[in-house]
């Protein structure tokens, strides 16, 4: 894919988009509440959106501020967001990373990559998000779908999701980074799925490289 052609691949996943259900942590960024964007986003790391969906919602009845959740005892966290995978794990870093906003950031969560990947748990793509639909700053978050829809497109050559990180901050106008991931997570959900993507009604084939695709549907 020639990198001009990027700006046709956005507009076409801009209409696809409205076709299909939003992801779980798009749906809470709505309240505009950097803490949900977090605590949601933790939940979701190896979980399935659906469950995320489910245990945020169940999570947040009962506290839904760092103040709140802090006071709640781990156990109670686990049961809530149970099944997600490693529930006990993300229970225990919710906790800490509450009390860690309260004691260092007077209980607002900070709004700036490197200050988020000091929080137990918090990796780049979680800071990511919480910087751009937490806060509506600049930031472009990757997950495997966006590092493997990327890539197949050719539109970057990367073996990580971090290195496509930094390869799209290099060469993807800015105008695009906080939508970039949503579109893709979904295109990716729907179309360009992991194994034998759907290319027959793929919107994008005439665009797309098809790096790395050997068997479509």
């Amino acid at each position: 894919m020639r990198d001009k052609e990027i700006h046709d691949v956005l507009s076409i996943l801009r209409e696809e988009y409205k076709k299909w259900k939003l992801p779980a942590v798009t749906r809470v960024a709505r309240r505009k509440d950097p803490f949900r964007v977090l605590v949601s986003t933790l939940i979701s790391l190896r979980t399935k959106d659906e469950v995320t969906d489910d245990a945020s919602k169940k999570l947040f009845r009962i506290a839904d501020t760092p103040e709140s959740m802090v006071k709640i005892p781990a156990r109670d966290i686990e049961k809530a967001i149970y099944p997600a995978g490693f529930y006990r794990t993300k229970a225990k870093n919710i906790k800490r990373i509450c009390s860690i906003i309260l004691d260092k950031y007077h209980g607002k969560v900070p709004d700036t990559i490197d200050e988020l990947l000091t929080l137990p748990g918090v990796g780049r793509k979680t800071a990511n998000l919480v910087v751009t639909l937490g806060y509506g700053k600049p930031g472009i978050c990757v997950d495997t779908h966006v590092h493997r829809v990327s890539n197949r497109l050719g539109y970057v050559s990367t073996k990580t999701p971090d290195k496509t990180e930094f390869a799209l901050r290099d060469k993807l106008p800015p105008e695009y980074w906080i939508e970039y991931n949503d579109l893709l997570v979904t295109y990716g959900k729907y179309i360009c799925t992991p194994v034998s993507p759907f290319c027959s009604k793929c919107q994008l084939y005439r665009l797309c490289s098809r790096v790395g695709v050997t068997r479509t549907r």
